[in-house]
């Protein structure tokens, strides 16, 4: 059953400490349309299925991306496409997105997910991996 609206906009904004919810909102669609461009297949519509409708058709109809991005690289991509935004900025917002997307995935999916991502972005998500 995906999360209502209010409820991932609420978790994205309390893990960002943004001060609107349209600041949460912002920081979601940048980083979810984002990710959508490194899932593919079952993978990307079962995480989307878990989703909010709105950013659901975000995840599905992502922003063109040439290559897997490096974590670093998907952090600066995202302070890119934020005005005003830093790096600092950006990792704080890539953070709070993907760890409420982790939630909503749920263990296995995110492992899944992790599988078609480079090396690194379990940090991203707020799950370290052992070593």
């Amino acid at each position: 059953m995906p999360l209502r609206r209010e409820v991932f906009l609420d978790r994205v904004k309390e893990r960002g400490e943004y001060g609107s919810r349209q600041e949460a909102e912002r920081a979601a669609r940048v980083v979810l349309a984002l990710l959508g461009a490194h899932l593919v297949g079952e993978v990307r519509a079962q995480l989307a299925a878990r989703l909010p409708e709105d950013f659901a058709l975000i995840l599905l109809n992502p922003l063109q991306s040439a290559e897997p991005l490096s974590p670093e690289r998907f952090v600066r991509a995202t302070a890119a496409w934020i005005e005003g935004a830093t790096d600092t900025t950006a990792a704080w917002d890539v953070s709070a997105v993907l760890s409420t997307v982790a939630d909503a995935a749920g263990d296995d999916l995110l492992g899944q997910i992790l599988l078609q991502l480079p090396v690194g972005y379990d940090l991203l998500f707020g799950r370290p991996e052992p070593t």
